[in-house]
């Protein structure tokens, strides 16, 4: 079902001080949970309120071209406003097969611009949009300020990256979370998106963007005791190749602006998420229903959803066979041959096929006949995905997609941009427009965070921008990867899939955890590994662990191999941000429930009575998990008619269960 209705409600959505030169503008959200107050006296500002709660006190925004206009000052020619209500959306690729778009919205037109404002039950909204007939032009900065009304709580992911604001543009978007008041936020340090906040009353706040396009990503910064500003890096004006094995780009100058834009173009959604409790962190759509659509003439049919046997984390530490493993036909046959026995749809290739240092993904070492692979993987019905580094694909993405789409190659793995500045977000674009028309899925890896591209391109399925399980392979072991884990579901999962790269059958309690980069564990339980196969979202979701390791772990394996990576229908169950956290997720008649915890047991009562019932398989840590991680139980039984379970999870613990 899908209604569209449209009312222009300006006299019901405005007020006006008595000053008619003064205006002050109020959009409501659809239950009137949320207000925002809009001032246009000298320049936008804008406030917040949550049930009466105030959450950002007035926080002026604009954006200044470098030809020194200024969008969001001058004379304002007329405000619209009204409501849509826009219901049964269909997805293509995503936690749940409908969403809902229901919200109340209010525009400005200025001159040359328009700045538009949503106000949804869970977020505030708002974005810039050029109206200017003809002509391009820079954005020299933007102003976004967020005004916090107390010392919050917050969840701060800081750029790793040491420096200036400048070498800090640079980095990988990889780090666990920072929890601090607001006020004690690192004034040198820029924190990347979603940065997430605690109000009164368990109040969760989080901010990030969607709809980025052809324009640069937004870091936080701290200017003041509870007051933060959107920092953007600036244009590239010279890169060239270097980094990571000749795979990144080298920023050798810059120009002093942060965008080149065009005449009607839509600059990204600011998102100021409220919802009043964690859980609903984990099952808000904002990120989703801001983003362009895809193009709904294009055919996406062909996108095949999966799990990936991949062999990168686990070093390629296959045993029991006849040939040494390694970047080899031998062993990736090996894998396929694993994938194909438990219906895992594909296998990666990960560094290591293309002859290193080179730039050049047509040269691929002696040790791999591609063909050959590609050929005897397409016989026992799996697919082939390439691992890729950023600069190597940037050589020329349409011939390297064509030639390898032509042989049977089914998707890429692009890796080492490091970087969200115009440049390298109008790189992503073209991988995304470019793997669609050349059938090719889009994994991208040493990414920043997504924001709205997957919607509309379909084929991208995952973006990294994670503190993913890969990390345990060096992490020392403060390192608190436990905590991270139940945290991230409700912020940087937010904004979209994640390529975390769960799986491990190593496993470790926090006494016994030590990294290792041959032969990684996993921080806590076994059965927290399989969890996160219902918590995580990762349409393309990786079996990190080697096929040796599996096959020694058949009943785990076969649990695992059976799961969806998309979904009908997504319930958050329980949670509190970095303390534990339950879903539910339905695919046709079944549904799967993962539960995880922190350091500490915990016991939890889960109400599944909405599932309907049935025939419940769960695997629960073990009565001695909490000293040998990989302890576990699996049970068989039906769910209990009132639908209520009592669980138990060790330290580092985790539950999981198919219910039909």
């Amino acid at each position: 079902m899908k209604r569209l209705f449209a009312a222009l409600l300006t006299v019901l959505s405005l007020s006006f001080m008595s000053d008619a030169a003064k205006k002050e503008c109020i959009l409501n959200s659809p239950d009137s949970g949320i207000s925002v107050k809009i001032s246009t006296v000298d320049g936008v500002a804008y406030s917040v309120d949550y049930n009466g709660q105030e959450i950002l006190a007035p926080s002026r925004i604009s954006m200044t071209l470098e030809d020194g206009r200024v969008f969001g000052q001058g004379k304002i020619r007329k405000i619209r406003s009204g409501s849509v209500e826009n219901r049964g959306i269909r997805t293509i690729v995503y936690k749940k097969e409908s969403v809902d778009d229901v919200y109340n919205f209010l525009a400005i037109d200025f001159k040359d611009c328009t700045l538009e404002f949503r106000a949804y039950d869970d977020a505030v909204a708002y974005r810039f949009v050029s109206t200017a007939r003809k002509g391009g032009f820079n954005v020299a900065g933007e102003q976004a300020e967020f005004n916090f009304a107390g010392n919050l709580k917050t969840w701060i992911p800081y750029v790793r990256t040491k420096g200036t604001f400048e070498q800090q543009w640079c980095n990988s978007f990889e780090n666990i979370y920072t929890v601090s008041p607001l006020s004690e936020w690192n004034r040198e340090q820029l924190a990347f998106l979603p940065v997430a906040f605690e109000a009164a009353d368990g109040v969760k706040v989080i901010i990030t963007e969607s709809d980025l396009r052809h324009y640069p990503g937004m870091y936080l910064s701290s200017v003041g005791e509870t007051s933060l500003k959107g920092v953007h890096a600036t244009r590239p004006a010279e890169t060239v190749v270097g980094g990571h094995n000749m795979l990144q780009g080298v920023i050798r100058s810059r120009h002093d602006y942060i965008a080149e834009a065009t005449c009607g173009q839509e600059f990204p959604w600011r998102i100021i998420g409220i919802v009043p409790q964690a859980k609903d962190l984990a099952g808000t759509d904002i990120v989703w229903n801001l983003a362009k659509p895809s193009d709904p003439q294009a055919d996406w049919s062909w996108i095949k959803p999966g799990k990936v046997a991949w062999d990168w984390w686990n070093n390629w530490n296959i045993y029991g066979v006849d040939f040494k493993s390694g970047v080899n036909n031998d062993t990736y046959k090996y894998y396929i041959d694993f994938a194909s026995a438990n219906g895992i749809e594909y296998v990666i290739l990960d560094e290591g096929w293309a002859v290193n240092l080179k730039t050049d993904l047509m040269q691929i070492v002696p040790e791999i006949d591609l063909v050959e692979l590609t050929e005897y993987a397409e016989s026992r019905n799996v697919g082939l995905i390439l691992w890729a580094g950023y600069k190597a694909v940037d050589k020329d993405i349409e011939g390297i997609f064509r030639h390898y789409s032509q042989m049977g190659i089914k998707g890429f793995k692009i890796d080492f941009m490091d970087r969200d500045d115009q440049e390298v977000v109008d790189f992503y674009e073209d991988c995304a427009r470019l793997g669609a028309k050349y059938h090719l899925l889009i994994d991208f890896h040493g990414a920043f965070k997504p924001a709205g591209l997957t919607r509309t391109y379909p084929n991208v399925l995952n973006f990294e921008g994670v503190h993913g399980l890969e990390q345990v392979k060096w992490i020392p072991a403060t390192t608190d990867q436990v905590t991270y884990d139940v945290t991230i579901p409700f912020i940087r999962m937010m904004a979209g899939p994640m390529d975390y790269t769960q799986g491990a059958m190593r496993n470790a309690t926090r006494r016994n955890y030590h990294p290792c980069n041959s032969e990684p564990m996993s921080q806590g339980t076994r059965c927290r590994q399989l969890a996160e196969y219902a918590i995580f979202d990762a349409p393309l979701t990786m079996m990190c662990d080697s096929p040796s390791a599996y096959m020694d772990e058949p009943e785990c394996t076969g649990f695992i191999a059976g799961f969806p990576t998309t979904w009908d229908e997504t319930v958050p169950l329980c949670g509190e941000i970095g303390e534990y956290v339950a879903i539910a997720r339905r695919k046709g008649n079944k549904w799967y429930v993962g539960a995880m915890t922190d350091w500490n047991a915990r016991d939890l009562e889960l109400d599944l009575g909405f599932t309907g019932g049935g025939k419940m398989t769960v695997f629960q840590d073990g009565v001695n998990a909490h000293r040998i991680a990989k302890d576990y139980r699996k049970v068989s039984t039906e769910l209990p008619s009132d639908g209520k379970v009592m669980i138990h999870m060790a330290p580092g613990g985790g539950w999981a269960a198919v219910i039909e």
